[in-house]
């Protein structure tokens, strides 16, 4: 009997998994944020007080410009300390859609009829435009001090966050180093959107606020 081996059938390969489409946040474009001049602020955008930042981007909500001003020391008029003087700062966005200005959000604060020392101004260097959960919202960071005191006790601080319309707040005062051993406020609380934020979000906060917490007196 003659035995006739079987040709071997070639194994057949396992059929190719579909390619699955991701949404990966990496694939999110990154914030390209442009500083404006006075002069490259749309007329139709309306503020008051003296520009400290103006900036301008684009993300998933379309394009943004925020504004923030200073309006420093003026004597309050009919002041009811006889020798008052007040302050205030601002903080606008606005949305550009069809080439018109769309007003948004609004952030405000002062000191009024102050008799010692005022202070009402934005943190140097704090202010900033970030994404830091990568969801193609930009989130606005704004850090000021307010006071009015005659000593070195500490200022009210602030921090203000804003994300698309969503805002988050921090709020305390800053410290005031008073001997080597000593130092008195620092205290802060923030509000419940802030706890629920990303850890990317809180971890910044948190620097935020440590890097600028103790007292630096102005000559400006």
């Amino acid at each position: 009997m003659v035995c006739v081996s079987a040709q071997a059938q070639p194994k057949k390969k396992p059929a190719a998994k579909p390619k699955k489409t991701t949404t990966s946040k990496s694939h999110i474009k990154p914030l390209e944020v442009t500083p404006l001049q006075r002069g490259m602020i749309p007329k139709g955008l309306l503020y008051e007080g003296n520009v400290k930042n103006a900036v301008r981007w684009t993300d998933k909500t379309g394009e943004n410009i925020v504004v923030t001003t200073e309006t420093g020391e003026y004597e309050t008029k009919k002041s009811m300390t006889g020798d008052g003087y007040s302050a205030q700062l601002f903080a606008y966005h606005y949305y550009i859609r069809g080439g018109k200005v769309e007003a948004s959000w609004k952030v405000t604060d002062r000191i009024v009829d102050c008799p010692l020392d005022i202070q009402v101004h934005f943190i140097k260097n704090s202010f900033n435009i970030t994404d830091l959960d990568h969801d193609g919202i930009a989130e606005v960071w704004l850090m000021y001090k307010t006071g009015c005191h005659g000593d070195v006790s500490p200022c009210d601080m602030k921090i203000i966050m804003y994300e698309g319309g969503k805002k988050h707040a921090i709020r305390g005062t800053n410290k005031v180093k008073l001997s080597e051993k000593e130092v008195y406020g620092g205290a802060y609380t923030p509000d419940e959107a802030f706890k629920k934020a990303p850890k990317p979000i809180q971890e910044y906060a948190r620097k935020l606020w440590a890097k600028n917490e103790l007292e630096e007196w102005r000559d400006d």
